[in-house]
């Protein structure tokens, strides 16, 4: 695949100083998929940075949404890449596959390989991988936290949703996903009360406050309203606590509109009294997958459940004191949160021969009580 660098000094207010942006695309799901790459000035590759994925909306495009949401001057001092993918188009619209169209496009396989691509060219630290995006990105965003967490270490969305069909049924994170959301009370795109497709903003945040097993009750404060003339106010509200220090963050942007918060140009009734980009990656910064991954493992130990061998070639064993091997089941899911493997087991033995190479998660169960999960490699 050819390969296009641009190396661009602009003095625009986006782009303060020479960063490096590569036009590029991989070969998957029988597609070419196109995207932009930012990397920041500071960027050397010495050490593994963090990768962001920012999503486009419906009808948009992956240059838009990088100019929109103006995530490069936060890079150039944070020193983390940013990835613009563009989606699949239908009858001349570019869209994300959330979640809603099984028969369509898998947008997860194709996010899950575009991180593998990046990660072979670029030293990407694969515990610091988030997503965030506009609209329909935003909705692709809580697609990745349902269904490629094990891969995706937090989510923000911005004017994005739950589909209903989606929502509390077909969500399956394998550990809790940091989530922050932010909506306009006025979105009259993607209504904040929800309709008959789109979930309810609050009900999302209540779900992954549940999911997280963060606090019920939330810290609130009133953002500063510093620009009295964008024609609206905003509250945030934080739900700490979650299981392995897992949060769940929401802006409300009162009489706020389908916009990005500080965007550079606004579009509708936009909220200037914070960035949307640099808050996202307030909450972004401190999770890392490994320390959000390690509270699956936790109830293995105080279970006297162990594994082995790790990594293993042809056979796995496990040993779990104290429950009848007879009502154990077992499920193993790759990388891409495909289920490979899923029986009632009546021995210690695992038969992973047929499996290809490469990093899985099995969970143990009784009677549907989830009792352990862990991490192993085939070779």
């Amino acid at each position: 695949m050819k390969k296009i660098y641009l190396f661009i000094c602009i003095s625009f207010a986006f782009m303060a100083q020479s960063q490096t942006l590569v036009v590029d695309s991989i070969y998957t799901g029988g597609l070419y998929r196109n995207y932009r790459l930012y990397i920041p000035a500071i960027f050397t590759g010495a050490s593994a940075r963090p990768l962001i994925i920012n999503m486009h909306g419906y009808t948009s495009n992956a240059i838009q949404q990088q100019l929109y949401s103006n995530f490069g001057p936060i890079a150039d001092t944070a020193n983390f890449l940013i990835v613009y993918p563009n989606g699949t188009s239908s009858g001349g619209s570019q869209f994300w596959n959330a979640g809603i169209s099984p028969l369509g496009v898998n947008d997860i396989s194709f996010l899950s390989n575009l991180i593998d691509s990046l990660k072979a060219q670029y030293n990407i630290d694969l515990n610091r991988v988030y997503s965030t995006g506009m609209s329909n990105g935003g909705f692709m965003s809580h697609t990745l936290a349902c269904e490629l967490s094990n891969r995706i270490t937090a989510i923000a969305s911005v004017t994005g949703s739950i589909f209903v069909s989606q929502y509390g049924t077909n969500c399956h994170p394998t550990r809790p996903v940091p989530v922050m959301q932010i909506h306009g009370t006025a979105d009259a795109t993607v209504p904040y009360i929800g309709n008959s497709t789109m979930a309810p903003i609050d009900s999302v945040v209540k779900y992954w406050v549940r999911k997280n097993n963060c606090n019920s009750v939330p810290t609130t404060s009133a953002v500063p309203n510093i620009n009295v003339a964008d024609g609206c106010t905003a509250d945030h509200f934080v739900y700490a606590s979650g299981t392995s220090g897992s949060t769940v963050e929401l802006y409300r942007v009162n009489a706020g509109a389908h916009t990005w918060p500080g965007a550079p140009f606004p579009i509708g009734v936009t909220n200037q009294d914070f960035s949307a980009s640099k808050e996202i990656w307030r909450f972004f910064r401190p999770f890392k997958l490994n320390l959000l991954t390690s509270a699956i493992e936790v109830d293995k130990q105080n279970l006297n459940f162990s594994l082995f061998p790790n990594p293993a070639t042809n056979q796995l064993q496990f040993k779990f004191d104290g429950y009848n091997q007879q009502l154990l089941s077992i499920e193993i899911v790759d990388i891409c949160g495909k289920i490979v493997l899923s029986e009632n087991h009546h021995s210690n033995n695992i038969q992973i021969g047929q499996l290809n190479s490469g990093l899985y998660f099995i969970t143990i169960s009784e009677n549907g009580k989830q009792l352990a999960k862990q991490k192993f490699i085939k070779e």
